[in-house]
This record gives structure tokens, sequence and C-alpha cells, in this order.
């Protein structure tokens, strides 16, 4: 089994879609339009291939956007710096084989380096006691709940403290930023419908 965790690419993003709208009661349905506003804007937005096949992704947000969910407000409204995972997927054939560990390894990865927090929730209802055991035992613990508007469901918010953060800020991020190296590289965003007709405008 070869499996490669990579940024999203464009050609993925229907396949994207259809996977999140199979997912089920736990995963928020997404529209195109939708979808297409984490791909400008998420800073982490990573698919998992298995052997050329799309077998899952996971998308996380840094604060300051103008992300409009209640969960990732709630998070802006009381830290200051985070990471936020919005939602991971992975393909029913591709389940129980530790891609939930290995996308968690990876955003935690990229977090460390650049926030204190990393941060998501899980759904309450309904509750899945896997999922809830999952998170414990990855380090997050809750701090806080909220119910998503007036008729949506009860969730527990989550955070996990990333003690490495203190020594990059002071080591790199303090003097100039990360190292030059591929691994610590930004993903690349393609710039809105907007930016790409006045980019063009100008060079006219």
């Amino acid at each position: 089994m070869a499996l490669a965790i990579r940024d999203v690419r464009e050609h993925d993003l229907d396949a994207v879609l259809a996977l999140n709208n199979a997912a089920g009661r736990s995963i928020l349905a997404l529209d195109a339009a939708q979808l297409r506003y984490f791909h400008e804007h998420a800073e982490y937005f990573r698919v998992a291939e298995i052997d050329g096949h799309l077998a899952g992704f996971l998308i996380a947000l840094r604060e300051g956007g103008e992300y409009d969910s209640p969960n990732y407000r709630w998070f802006a409204e009381h830290y200051p710096q985070f990471v936020y995972i919005d939602r991971i997927v992975v393909a029913n054939n591709y389940r129980r084989h530790g891609l939930g560990r290995i996308f968690y390894c990876d955003v935690h990865s990229y977090a460390e380096v650049r926030v204190p927090l990393l941060a998501c929730e899980v759904f309450l209802e309904p509750r899945d006691d896997v999922v809830v055991l999952f998170h414990g035992t990855y380090g997050f613990q809750e701090v806080g709940q909220q119910r998503m508007g007036e008729d949506g469901p009860q969730v527990s918010l989550l955070a996990r403290d990333l003690p490495s953060y203190g020594y990059v800020r002071e080591t790199w991020l303090d003097h100039g930023g990360l190292p030059d190296v591929p691994w610590l590289a930004e993903r690349e965003r393609p710039q809105p419908p907007e930016s790409r007709r006045l980019a063009g405008e100008r060079h006219s």
C-alpha cells in the first residue's frame, strides 16, 4: 500500500466534495462554494492518497480568518493564536488503517511550529464515543461546550497545548521566521477569482 499525504490540488475538489457529503451525520455537508472557500483560504488542506485513490482529507485554519463557523468563532474569541481542525474525513474503504492518527500527526507537526494551540470540536449529539476517546488519547482536553445555533447539535470544544511552540518561537519565529525548507513551507493557495481579475487588469 503506497500512502501519500499531500496538499490538495484543484483536480481533487470534486472527489473531496463527494467524500465529505457521503460521510454521514458527524460531518457537516458542504457545497461547491464552501469547498472553494477552504481551497482558497485554509492554511492546511491535505489529502491522503493510497495507491492513487483519494482516501481522506483534513482541513484546518489559522486564527484571523473570516470563516463563519460558530466553533471557529468560539476559539477566535478565547485564544489569540491557534490552528483549528474544521473537519477530517476518511473514506469507508480506508477506515481502520490508522489514517486518522496519521492526519493528526501531520497537522500537529504543521501547527506546533506556528501556534501554541491545536483546536477542534466533537459532536455530542449524536455522541460517538470512539471519536471522543480518540481525541482524549491524543491529548485533547475539553475547554468548553456550545450549541451550534438554536437547533444545532451540542458540541464539545477541544484544545491541545503545543509546548514545542515556545522553543520554535524563541529560536526562529522571533528572529526572522522558520527555516526555508520544503517540509516547513506553507501551501500555495489559489488567488480568489476577483484577485485574479484585478491582477490581470493591472498588467493589461
